[in-house]
């Protein structure tokens, strides 16, 4: 794994920012009719050709529209438009989902006079219900490619679902003296759980950079980020984390080797963190971000097993929701999580509050818990005391509003 080399005091979030913020890209969002009412299309347009890279879904069921776009990219490793709608997930849908994909990209390749393998295409909605093409088609020739912060507004809308609000981040850094930003739009409420979820991800950067390396500090970076939230445990299968670097801002080519590489991937691994976490905020029907600190594994990689076993579990999730301070439930999670442990050596802690020290209930005011536990956002703190290895996870709640939304996704 690349190692971050730089203070990230380097990295600066633009408050303002989104993925029109890097240089040399447009977008936009329509309604074609997908939805009643609300935005389904989107495009993110490079005003020239840019390097890209991407993640996918680990399920079996991958949907044709990330079927489309890796053959895309495995043409050239270049894109220059990523056209997206919600609603229909084009997903278990044979061969006539494909060619929906395939005409999908066709006529946003035409709208913006590029070649067909430039295209990406990504869809995300209910699974096993076929493309309104004539829909598609309309709402592509409408679509209303723009740089103004309503474009921008517009595609963060469209690729929206059950979400409750959109999930954007913009951060920027100098390289070789020269201002790169990294802008981002995702979209993700349920279904979402490590090894990618059901989830879409879209990271814009004017950075110089090959598509190989790109591709290298994406996968690391979503290990540590994306791989490590959960709302319900379920992955679906159209999920995507997609970067498109247009090297505009003209700095030096970065690689490994590039004295301010570390700057890099500190850019993106804040960038794809603020996303991930906006994603784990919003899962349906959730109250409260809950993120898990844990440190003294034996590894890096047990670090996060550790924290992913304790943000995907149930009993841990209602305590949450329920303000019960209750550690019982997160070394029931540890203890099942398949890492190294001592039984006799593990710290648990709610923000300041100690509850565990060496395997030993330490006194805690309940009361304090309770209001520790009602914040919008609870922090456990977890130090096995085996080894150096530090890790971190991001979950939520379970609230009754998750049964609501999901005993009634189709109607």
């Amino acid at each position: 794994m690349y190692q971050a080399m730089t203070d990230k005091q380097l990295i600066k979030s633009v408050p303002d920012g989104s993925i029109l913020t890097p240089k040399g890209f447009q977008c936009g969002g329509v309604h074609a009719g997908l939805r009643y009412t609300k935005l389904d299309l989107g495009m993110i347009v490079s005003e020239i050709p840019a390097s890209c890279a991407a993640v996918y879904t680990t399920s079996h069921f991958q949907a044709a529209p990330l079927v489309v776009t890796q053959q895309s990219i495995a043409k050239e490793n270049v894109l220059r438009a990523i056209v997206v709608n919600s609603a229909c997930a084009n997903a278990c849908t044979g061969e006539q989902g494909y060619q929906d994909a395939l005409k999908m990209r066709s006529l946003a390749a035409a709208k913006m006079g590029i070649p067909e393998h430039q295209v990406a295409v990504a869809s995300t909605g209910v699974i096993g219900e076929f493309m309104q093409m004539e829909k598609i088609e309309s709402g592509i020739e409408n679509l209303v490619i723009g740089k103004s912060a309503d474009n921008a507004e517009y595609f963060q809308t469209a690729i929206l679902t059950t979400d409750t609000v959109m999930k954007s981040c913009c951060y920027s850094a100098r390289i070789d003296g020269i201002t790169v930003s990294i802008g981002g739009a995702a979209k993700g409420s349920g279904m979402i759980h490590p090894n990618m979820a059901t989830m879409l991800g879209f990271l814009t950067t004017d950075a110089n950079i090959s598509s190989e390396h790109l591709t290298a500090a994406l996968k690391d970076v979503t290990n540590i980020t994306f791989n490590q939230i959960t709302v319900d445990g379920d992955t679906s299968t159209n999920d995507m984390v997609l970067v498109m670097a247009n090297g505009a801002a003209g700095n030096q080519p970065l690689d490994p080797n590039h004295p301010e590489w570390g700057i890099f991937v500190d850019l993106l691994k804040e960038s794809s963190a603020s996303l991930a976490k906006q994603i784990a905020k919003d899962g349906e029907g959730a109250t409260k971000l809950i993120e898990i600190s844990v440190s003294g594994a034996m590894s890096e990689e047990e670090a996060r097993v550790v924290g992913k076993q304790i943000a995907g579990s149930n009993l841990v999730k209602t305590a949450v929701y329920g303000a019960d301070a209750n550690w019982g439930r997160i070394i029931g999670a540890i203890g099942q999580s398949g890492a190294s442990i001592n039984p006799n050596t593990v710290d648990i802690s709610l923000g300041e509050i100690t509850m565990l020290k060496n395997s030993t209930p330490v006194a805690f005011d309940e009361d304090h818990a309770r209001e520790y536990l009602m914040n919008d956002k609870v922090e456990i703190f977890v130090d096995l005391h085996l080894g150096e290895g530090k890790g971190m996870a991001w979950g939520c709640d379970l609230s009754y509003d998750y049964v609501k939304i999901n005993a009634s996704y189709r109607t």
